[in-house]
């Protein structure tokens, strides 16, 4: 059966929200964001707004000279958050098999359903919007990466000051030819870094990705060379998963003896990121923002998080992510109750391919060898070494 997936991306999705509770903004160019007297960033931008040039995350002050009438309002994220909810909800009276990804963003497999696509898409986008007024585009595929990639597209290709609500279908067997013209940065995981690297090799489009020889992509990328090629074919066999229900992956650690030694305790730091990262890896699953919770001798407990610019669930950034918070917090000779690490806003490893540096690929390499062996004789029988001379925090 050919699968139908759709992307679901809700258009402007704060800003939107902002319009609905309060309609006098229905039309201007305003933005939700941080203040413009501090480092204050554009969180979200009305299409009104995006005709002088606004954008996300573009600092608040340059989006006020481009456009000093522009309006700022304070956000609204308890808003932003029920409103999504409610998305989700008919999204999952259409079908159970969805995947959120964003507080703005799902893949929906629709395959069982005997409509056509286009009509589905239809049917789902004038629902969401005459039920809660929020307008969204769709992209349809016989897959994850071309449907998300087909939003992207019908999104960019939209001009005016109102929503695109657009909708985009690429029909099963034309996945390559919608691809091959696209410019490499509109592959889903390819961020600027490596289009800049692709770009130096002359490979400009994801067309030319496949045109490039082989051996030579290999020769440069490694073990990701063969999966972007397949990506670039517009393959992706990567199913619609619920990541409700796995919200987050951490462990923990109580110690029989309060500890406040610096080593000891960056040890075990190591050894539970470890652990969540083999377990992340288990599952095929990255994710965002790196968690660290300490527990002192009278019980009283501190958390911190920091978000990373790119999933992962690679043992040494979530080891590193949860050291710095971890170093944030501790003060030398402060006795720890329990230790713990955990990561949060999970995704699937797709993103991943935007990470092709050398030193990504020899410890990917190297963490499938272990995550085997770990299979085959128990997690205890390798663990990685420490390079004090690359951690820092090892150092008095």
């Amino acid at each position: 059966m050919v699968r139908k997936i759709l992307h679901v991306d809700l258009d402007a999705f704060f800003c939107a929200v902002e319009e609905k509770f309060d309609p006098s903004l229905k039309g201007k160019a305003f933005a939700t964001g941080g203040s413009p007297e501090g480092r204050g960033v554009v969180s979200s931008c009305s299409y009104a707004a995006r005709q002088y040039g606004i954008y996300s995350a573009m600092p608040m002050r340059q989006a006020l000279r481009n456009y000093p009438q522009l309006l700022i309002v304070r956000g609204h994220y308890k808003d932003y958050s029920n409103q999504s909810k409610e998305v989700m909800k008919i999204i999952k009276g259409l079908t159970p098999l969805v995947e959120q990804i964003s507080i703005d963003e799902a893949f929906l497999d629709v395959s069982d359903l005997p409509a056509e696509p286009k009509r589905i898409a239809s049917d789902l986008q004038m629902a969401i919007y005459s039920k809660l007024n929020l307008p969204c585009s769709i992209g349809a595929a016989t897959n994850k990466l071309v449907a998300k990639i087909a939003t992207n597209i019908s999104k960019s290709n939209h001009r005016g000051n109102t929503p695109p609500m657009a909708i985009m279908v690429i029909e099963p067997g034309k996945e390559q030819d919608f691809l091959a013209p696209l410019p490499v940065i509109e592959m889903w995981g390819i961020g600027p870094k490596t289009a800049e690297e692709l770009n130096e090799l002359g490979i400009k489009t994801i067309g030319d990705i496949v045109r490039f020889p082989e051996e030579m992509f290999i020769k440069k990328f490694g073990n990701y060379a063969h999966d972007l090629i397949q990506r670039a074919k517009g393959i992706d066999d990567h199913p619609v998963s619920d990541l409700e229900e796995i919200k987050s992956v951490s462990n923990e650690t109580t110690f029989f003896r309060d500890v406040n030694d610096k080593k000891e305790l960056l040890l075990v730091i190591k050894q539970l990121s470890e652990k969540v990262a083999m377990r992340l890896r288990r599952k095929h699953l990255s994710g965002k923002t790196v968690k660290i919770k300490i527990r002192w001798p009278d019980f009283v407990t501190h958390t911190r998080q920091l978000t990373l610019s790119q999933p992962t669930n690679q043992d040494s950034l979530i080891c590193q992510s949860a050291s710095e918070l971890f170093i944030q917090e501790w003060t030398e000779g402060k006795s720890v109750r329990l230790i713990g690490v955990g990561v949060t806003h999970l995704t699937t490893e797709i993103q991943q391919l935007s990470l092709f540096s050398n030193s990504f690929q020899r410890e990917k390499k190297l963490l499938n060898a272990i995550d085997e062996l770990r299979e085959r004789f128990g997690e205890k029988s390798i663990r990685k070494g420490i390079d004090p001379k690359s951690f820092r925090y090892w150092k008095n």
